[in-house]
């Protein structure tokens, strides 16, 4: 289980973002910390059940200020990735465990390279039929909801903005968000949840590791 520590921790952390609070309370820092790790280690474990995970994060409190016009010195939540075994299955988990109701899992394709995409777009130029039967399917719909991530106001070079599937063509990431109440990521079942979660994401990370893995005829690339 996740503790309500770890919430306490990030809320003062909120309030006194600044290394001197920090050093101050460091040994809270990993005592919450250890939790948070266990945590995504016992997720790791149980994924491993109904999928195949070669690797998983947990990302460091500490923020890079270099290039930010945010210069305060640590996150304010914990965030983990698990991934899956490449080359054959594509696609991952995400964990974000942060206070006032703001934890979230996510799942999909965050950031695909230019050649994914190119390969994710001319199939849905080509039959999105697969696909859109795939997000349409009601468990997953229930629990997924819609797709989402960041897209082109127009079409992408070498397409056509009137395609029926522009809709599609047009995205640059293909995500899904699900979040939590504090309440809910501090129950004793929270595990339970976020793995039936994951577990319905399966036909959507199928379709399109067959896409990632294929060409246009269906032959295989790896």
């Amino acid at each position: 289980m996740i503790s309500k520590d770890v919430f306490g921790f990030l809320k003062s952390l909120q309030k006194n973002n600044n290394r001197d609070w920090f050093h101050e309370h460091k040994s809270a820092f990993k005592e919450v910390e250890m939790g948070v790790k266990q945590f995504y280690a016992q997720l790791f474990e149980q994924l491993n059940t109904v999928d195949s995970i070669d690797t998983f994060k947990v990302f460091r409190i500490y923020r890079d200020v270099r290039f930010s016009k945010n210069k305060l010195p640590y996150k304010t939540h914990f965030g983990g990735s698990f991934h899956r075994t490449k080359p054959e299955l594509r696609g991952g988990y995400y964990l974000h465990i942060a206070p006032q109701n703001e934890s979230f899992i996510a799942t999909g394709f965050w950031d695909p390279n230019k050649e994914d995409l190119l390969r994710i777009r001319k199939e849905f130029e080509t039959d999105s039929k697969e696909i859109r039967e795939v997000l349409e399917q009601p468990e997953f719909k229930s629990v997924w909801g819609e797709l989402q991530g960041d897209e082109l106001k127009s079409a992408p070079r070498g397409f056509d903005k009137l395609d029926p599937n522009i809709d599609l063509i047009r995205r640059k990431q293909f995500i899904f968000t699900k979040k939590f109440t504090d309440k809910e990521v501090l129950s004793k079942d929270f595990e339970k949840v976020v793995i039936d979660n994951f577990k319905v994401i399966r036909p959507y990370f199928d379709y399109m590791s067959s896409v990632l893995t294929t060409n246009l005829n269906g032959e295989s690339t790896l």
